[in-house]
């Protein structure tokens, strides 16, 4: 039977490939938002190679401390997500999911040799993102909900100040059972507000449903709500598809409020310069930035047809009908253009291959024949790690196994493998730690958080190598 997880992470920093994951805590309910069974709310440990940026410490109040204290290790969290939470027919929800806690999920089920996407698709489960079903409906039909607007008088969508305005349950921000409860709380309002909109979003977590709408082979503008667009249209414009983007299963699309003309004749190169433009040269005056954007079918993107709009929508969201359809004539005029676009897009520079394992996830999906070699890893304990020896295809996985035996099954490492863990951990940590006590000195001299940057120091010397302990 279908249901739902939502789900919130706390972190020791932002970047998914670097950072970890340091609270886990989610609720399950029914189709109709009630609860099933007990909240999760967990620690992981955190592995003597990471040091937590002291913001998110200072933020969260969790400490490396307190997971060593009362956490699980990473194969054991990574266990009960796939036997607990990641059940079949679990729709994975959470508040900007798509574009942050999700990466951290793939890249923890990476580490320690699961698959990192099945999680999000097979046996019926899939995933959705309330963040941007905040927006449309705040954009579109903002009902008898009351929308926090912040000292400036700008709209803003944060989740501890939408249930202070509607009075919900929100006892600590940045305490991820707390924040879950409060999502659902709010996923709940917008439910009973708006059902025929929550519905229709919860389709959208199809990429076939999306491709429906957004169709090169017969393209129509449609309505597209996304934090990349501008928060005085309330992140909301008219869009319409032009072209295939260079990733599989996504595609170009053009925010028609703005005129096209500027962009009609120039040429791929001259697209390009524009779309890649540094912030120097952004912040010129007169730099016109070209009004494109890649839509991913597969991130649950907040897309309606025209008719979704009405006379108060068009007005507050300053939405001039003739102006688009002039736009959008003169993109049908003017064929070359998609083309154009598409071939600037795929100038892109493309990133520098990383040489270390654990930032490859997305270098290449992992090889089927080294599948049953990788269960045999989850399953097996100290004892037999330090005896097997599997020969992978992935060249990916034998340093990925050495690190994972490291963290979190150091007795079962030969000597030379103990040799090659402490190079790698010397090799991080010196390259980081001086910078790293710095900051967390210069921080102590004006933050009043002193207990939790003093833990962070402890924390930093504990795990140094004893060349710089």
């Amino acid at each position: 039977m279908s249901s739902f997880f939502f789900y919130d992470l706390e972190t020791s920093g932002l970047n998914a490939r670097s950072a970890r994951i340091m609270q886990f805590a989610g609720i399950r309910t029914d189709m109709d938002l009630q609860q099933i069974g007990d909240p999760i709310n967990v620690l992981i440990k955190l592995s003597d190679d990471i040091l937590p940026e002291p913001q998110a410490v200072i933020v969260t109040g969790i400490t490396p401390q307190s997971t060593l204290a009362d956490g699980l290790s990473e194969p054991e969290f990574c266990k009960m997500l796939m036997e607990d939470v990641f059940i079949p027919g679990t729709i994975t929800v959470g508040f900007n999911n798509v574009r942050f806690d999700d990466e951290f999920i793939r890249h923890t089920l990476w580490r320690n040799f699961y698959d990192p996407y099945e999680w999000s698709w097979s046996e019926d489960r899939s995933r959705w993102d309330m963040l941007d079903v905040v927006r449309m409906t705040r954009a579109l039909r903002p009902g008898n909900i009351k929308w926090p607007i912040n000292e400036k008088g700008v709209a803003v969508n944060k989740l501890e100040l939408l249930s202070k305005e509607n009075g919900l349950l929100h006892e600590k921000a940045h305490d991820a059972l707390s924040d879950v409860e409060a999502l659902i709380a709010i996923t709940q309002l917008i439910r009973k507000d708006e059902p025929k909109l929550f519905d229709y979003l919860l389709k959208m977590r199809n990429k076939k449903v999306v491709n429906e709408l957004i169709n090169l082979d017969a393209p129509q503008p449609f309505v597209y709500v996304s934090g990349r667009y501008d928060q005085e249209y309330e992140k909301t414009v008219i869009a319409y598809p032009i072209a295939p983007a260079a990733k599989p299963g996504s595609v170009l699309v053009y925010d028609l409020r703005y005129d096209p003309t500027p962009f009609l004749n120039a040429s791929p190169q001259a697209l390009a310069s524009v779309v890649f433009a540094d912030k120097s040269t952004r912040e010129q005056k007169g730099f016109q930035r070209l009004p494109v954007k890649e839509l991913s079918y597969n991130k649950c993107p907040a897309v309606a047809p025209l008719g979704v709009l009405n006379d108060e929508n068009k007005s507050r969201l300053r939405v001039d009908m003739s102006e688009i359809e002039k736009h959008l004539k003169l993109i049908a005029q003017n064929p070359g253009f998609a083309g154009a676009v598409r071939e600037a897009f795929e100038m892109r520079e493309a990133y520098a291959p990383s040489t270390d394992v654990e930032d490859q996830l997305y270098d290449g999906f992992m090889d089927s024949k080294d599948k049953a070699k990788c269960l045999a890893v989850r399953n097996a304990d100290a004892s037999a790690l330090a005896d097997f020896h599997p020969i992978f295809v992935d060249e990916r996985l034998p340093e990925l196994l050495l690190r994972y035996k490291a963290r979190s099954f150091p007795s079962s490492l030969s000597d030379d493998e103990m040799q090659r863990w402490e190079m790698y951990r010397t090799q991080k940590l010196n390259a980081s730690l001086p910078g790293y006590i710095a900051s967390l000195q210069k921080m102590a001299s004006y933050s009043k958080d002193t207990y939790l940057l003093e833990e962070l120091q402890l924390w930093a010397e504990s795990i140094a190598p004893s060349d710089v302990a």
